[in-house]
């Protein structure tokens, strides 16, 4: 399989945005496969490598584990690249799962009735903004949120009914989830108005749920933030997000994390900016100065005739590396000074001084002063 397959943009190659549900992932990949199979391209190498792009995505997206591993760390964090072996729909594509139904409902094949009568549905995956504190990302701390999700109805035990016999067949599709009209030669499939396509209703809805299998509950849950973590990591929680549909299985959390600036220090990367003040006897004569770094103080060394703007690097006092030892660097970029007020005394030593170090006041071009600097650094 060539490179191009391998750097594509899964989400990109199946036009899906990040928060896609599992079954948006599934109508988008089917999509994508049907356009681009071989069979309905011959001869077609540019459509077959499309139709391999989106088989390679939907093979990481649909697993949650290699979803979540790809969420995270790219490519990078799929054993192989995420390639498959062995063919478009190795690793676990079920190519009767994505195509079945459809090719039945094109072609009047007769899709699996008992299948569309299922009202069990995968709950809703949820998203939590949380915002933290710029010394608890760079740390890691753990906080306690409240979320807002769907759980099962303990009156009904999620069943729907009041009397606990749950659904029963829709009488308008009798059980199918569809009901066909006669077009000319072809048969055509909407989805059943009365069931919503599930192929079941409910003639006894529980009071508490009204029939939906869930209600609305506020609960605690405990994130952890790891070290290092930055501007907009998502971290995942699996099985907490809303309860499914009829015993459906849960979906998952999204925990986005908003990180505060600090007061005068900058993340670039991981590494920790910021500027620090020296005087013109500092930057002149070098000298030894102690600052405060984000976990304690640190004492640093200015050499004799610092510049302006001159960085100085402290290692290993940046941001800790997420899910790895060691830290980044602590830039400091010295600014010096220069005093508004000099006292007699001052002025004095000043004028001594600058009868030692006449300057030719000449204009000169920025980029010969660039070189000049280089010169003197």
């Amino acid at each position: 399989m060539g490179s191009q397959v391998s750097k594509a943009d899964y989400y990109e190659v199946l036009g899906v945005t990040r928060d896609v549900s599992e079954a948006e992932l599934k109508s988008a990949y089917r999509k994508q496969a049907l356009k681009f199979h071989p069979d309905r391209n011959p001869g077609n190498h540019a459509a077959e490598e499309k139709f391999k792009q989106a088989s390679e995505a939907y093979q990481v997206l649909s697993d949650a584990d290699k979803r979540a591993a790809y969420d995270r760390y790219g490519h990078a964090g799929i054993s192989g690249g995420g390639g498959i072996n062995g063919g478009p729909f190795a690793g676990g594509v079920d190519i009767g799962d994505i195509f079945g139904d459809l090719f039945g409902e094109m072609f009047n094949m007769g899709g699996n009735g008992s299948q569309r009568g299922s009202r069990q549905q995968r709950g809703d995956d949820l998203r939590f903004d949380l915002t933290v504190e710029f010394d608890a990302a760079m740390f890691g701390s753990e906080t306690e949120v409240k979320i807002r999700r769907l759980e099962t109805c303990t009156v009904c035990n999620g069943r729907g009914s009041a009397s606990g016999r749950g659904p029963t067949a829709c009488a308008q599709c009798q059980g199918r989830g569809q009901v066909r009209y006669q077009q000319g030669f072809f048969s055509v499939a909407r989805t059943c108005g009365a069931c919503g396509g599930t192929g079941s209703t409910i003639g006894d809805p529980c009071t508490a749920c009204r029939g939906e299998s869930r209600v609305p509950k506020e609960l605690k849950l405990n994130v952890k933030v790891p070290p290092g973590v930055e501007n907009g990591t998502r971290i995942r929680y699996a099985g907490e997000g809303d309860a499914g549909r009829s015993g459906g299985p849960r979906g998952d959390l999204y925990v986005v994390l908003a990180i505060e600036p600090h007061d005068f220090f900058e993340r670039d990367g991981q590494d920790l900016h910021c500027v620090i003040p020296i005087s013109f006897p500092q930057a002149a004569l070098g000298a030894e100065i102690s600052i405060p770094a984000i976990d304690g103080d640190v004492t640093i060394k200015v050499p004799e005739g610092t510049q302006n703007g001159k960085q100085l690097r402290v290692r290993g006092k940046g941001i800790p590396l997420l899910n790895e030892n060691g830290r980044g660097d602590l830039i400091v970029q010295v600014l010096v000074q220069v005093p508004r007020k000099l006292s007699r005394g001052q002025r004095e030593l000043v004028a001594k001084l600058a009868e030692t170090m006449a300057v030719d006041n000449k204009p000169a071009s920025p980029s010969l002063m660039e070189k000049m600097k280089d010169l003197f650094n």
